[in-house]
């Protein structure tokens, strides 16, 4: 009996030693890379491996960072709203060849005669020829478009739609935000709720506290977003990412997040009592490069296939990676979007996928 207990506290002892030291090597990277908060997450379809969050909610403060904190998810939404269109077409609410004027008709007149016949399933896997579009743009301007967050994507898609140019070049893929602007007006009208809505009632089904903008408008003490000069971004509303919202405005913590990656790998490995295998497997990679809301790629140094997505909604980075072969995913948050913070997080990656075996 002493050997078996002197035998599980030593185990105790090594994962907690060995626990301290990949935080600490997560420590040394944040400060190395300037991110003032950074949270990341190991975890496989049943498991957490690893959680942690590092660091200060704000640039040289003592608002120190913690585990419930919220991150803007950026572009990461786009697997979000890509979920909520494949359970409502698994409901027979839309269909994924529906087009866009079969449902917004009176917007036809007017609208550029090359979009036509895009369906949902071109919006969802960045398939529909038309130009980017991202909150940097000067035009259109907050006068030229009224109404409520519903309202305001309606008037803006309405606008973008008569612009006259498409993506010239032909690609494989043609990444574009107003896509999933577009494919979020598809499910509001299918389902006659708002997008915020569908969120909402998802969050609820998984028992994830979904909120949308900047974490610190609704709640002071959450992360504030940096710019590449590490300057915190003070609680306002974006009107242009809430024109966004189905493309990239959604928040949410990291614990949360795992929830909704831990769903991801249920389903991709037959496990998901709600959509089947096939259908994740459509969703992560059914198409080459990119697909229902995840890229997808080869790691050159494992030779293993991932699904993956990143955000970049101006002060914030999020990035998910999932590999099904190995049943592990790694999140990763940082409240600063610059280019050296961004090498931080892939470093991080990096380690932590040779260490999982990824």
């Amino acid at each position: 009996m002493k050997k078996i207990l002197f035998f599980a506290f030593f185990l105790s002892f090594l994962n907690t030693f060995y626990g301290q030291k990949k935080s600490s090597r997560a420590e040394e990277i944040r400060k190395q890379y300037k991110i003032p908060e950074l949270a990341y997450a190991v975890v496989s379809s049943d498991s957490i491996y690893e959680i942690q969050a590092l660091g200060f909610q704000r640039y040289k403060s003592s608002y120190k960072a913690k585990i419930d904190d919220k991150f803007r998810l950026g572009s990461i939404t786009k697997t979000i709203t890509s979920y909520i269109a494949t359970l409502l077409v698994k409901e027979g609410k839309i269909k994924w060849d529906t087009k866009f004027f079969d449902l917004y008709p009176e917007l036809k007149a007017g609208s550029n005669p090359e979009i036509f016949n895009i369906t949902l399933q071109d919006f969802l896997t960045f398939r529909a020829p038309i130009p980017t579009w991202s909150y940097g743009n000067e035009t259109p301007t907050q006068k030229e478009i009224k109404g409520n967050n519903q309202e305001q994507r309606y008037e803006f898609i309405a606008w973008f739609f008569k612009q006259k140019q498409i993506a010239t070049d032909k690609q494989e893929w043609y990444g574009s935000n107003p896509s999933f602007v577009a494919a979020g007006l598809m499910l509001e009208k299918a389902s006659g709720k708002s997008y915020e809505t569908l969120v909402k009632e998802l969050g609820e089904s998984l028992n994830i506290d979904f909120g949308f903008g900047q974490p610190n408008v609704t709640d002071i003490n959450q992360p504030w977003g940096h710019d590449e000069d590490l300057r915190p971004e003070k609680p306002f509303v974006n009107y242009k990412l809430n024109w966004l919202s189905s493309a990239g405005n959604v928040n949410c913590n990291l614990h949360d997040f795992c929830k909704f990656t831990q769903m991801q790998l249920k389903g991709l490995l037959g496990k998901s009592k709600i959509l089947s295998e096939e259908e994740f497997n459509k969703m992560h990679l059914g198409f080459p490069e990119f697909s229902f809301g995840w890229y997808s790629e080869i790691n050159e140094n494992s030779g293993l296939k991932y699904s993956f997505h990143y955000g970049n909604p101006g002060t914030f980075l999020t990035k998910v990676y999932i590999c099904k072969d190995i049943n592990k995913a790694f999140i990763l948050f940082a409240n600063v979007q610059a280019e050296e913070a961004d090498k931080g997080l892939m470093l991080l990656l990096a380690e932590l996928q040779k260490q999982y075996g990824g």
